[in-house]
């Protein structure tokens, strides 16, 4: 299985919801709809025009995977959109690393300082994931006021390039 890591569009939008619907609402029951989530119908007018981006992994052609990256600031900028489906997780395919290790590469290139990211308390391994990246926890009411909250996110992370 090749695995291809891709910037896409909004011409991916319908393949990006089904994938990321269900893990929310079938895997672990986040009362979240796409109407909750309008981004995932314009990704070029929300993460790209903004100076962010949004990335595809494909095995085989099937998107297995996504991350977005979220410009909030001239140096700032917020993870959102980290899925990757079920049976593709772990450590045999490193979806997820590869994902977010483009990520940094683009915020690096781009001169974004810091990430940040908000995610919901029942996704330990997601924290987990974060946490082995050397990404900080962070109260809500430390964001920066500009830092674009989502109402089901309840933990909050920071990871400043310039330490690591």
């Amino acid at each position: 299985m090749t695995l291809e890591i891709q910037p896409i569009g909004n011409t991916y939008s319908e393949q990006v919801i089904d994938l990321i619907l269900n893990i929310q609402q079938k895997e672990f029951n986040i009362p979240i709809t796409i109407e909750d989530q309008p981004d995932l119908l314009k990704i070029e007018s929300f993460y790209k025009e903004g100076g962010g981006n949004f990335w595809g992994a494909f095995l085989d052609k099937e998107l297995v995977g996504t991350i977005a990256l979220v410009k909030f600031d001239e140096k700032a900028a917020a993870i959102r959109k980290m899925f990757v489906k079920k049976e593709f997780r772990g450590k045999e395919h490193q979806i997820a690393q590869k994902l977010l290790d483009i990520l940094i590469s683009y915020c690096r290139e781009n001169k974004i300082e810091e990430i940040m990211l908000g995610t919901v308390s029942v996704l330990n391994a997601a924290m987990r994931f974060y946490e082995r990246n050397r990404f900080q926890k962070i109260a809500k009411e430390d964001l920066p006021p500009s830092f674009p909250l989502m109402s089901a996110d309840n933990v909050f992370y920071i990871l400043n390039l310039n330490e690591i």
